[in-house]
């Protein structure tokens, strides 16, 4: 009684196993949905879109965000005024002059400078006497570089 009661078990057992496995054919039909559905979406005509442009409100000679106060040394020999506009940060100087390059064929007076206390290299796109001129050129910038802030240089 004991062997047939085992025999039993182990058949119900292995059916449970067989009939969970799932078919090939279930997948290749939700394949073939899937691809007929987006066959059927990329033939769809999308209409044009509206783009309503963001306008960004202009700082003043008062905006103090983002004006970060740090000694630089000057990298290619040139010199930083007291209000800089840098557009990028790097811990690598090769980095840094790619930046440069790419501001000085964009027509600005690029230098690399170096943060002596982080090991920094900040590319400074230009230098002003003025925050009013730092100002306007970093607004000017941050639709290129989102990330363009002031630096007020000690020495």
């Amino acid at each position: 009684m004991k062997k047939n009661f085992l025999l039993g078990l182990s058949l119900i057992v292995s059916l449970a196993f067989v009939s969970c496995k799932s078919s090939e054919s279930s997948y290749k039909k939700a394949y073939e949905k899937a691809k007929a559905m987006e066959m059927a979406n990329d033939q769809q005509v999308s209409e044009p879109v509206a783009v309503t442009p963001v306008v960004t409100p202009v700082a003043t000679t008062e905006d103090n965000s983002n004006l970060r106060t740090e000694r630089l040394n000057v990298m290619n020999g040139g010199t930083l005024k007291a209000y800089n506009v840098v557009c990028g940060s790097f811990k690598s100087v090769d980095n840094a002059n790619n930046l440069r390059n790419t501001l000085v064929n964009q027509g600005y007076s690029a230098q690399v400078a170096q943060n002596p206390e982080t090991g920094m290299y900040r590319v400074v796109a230009a230098s002003y006497d003025d925050k009013t001129s730092a100002v306007n050129l970093r607004n000017k910038l941050k639709a290129t570089y989102p990330d363009a802030w002031l630096l007020y240089r000690t020495y």
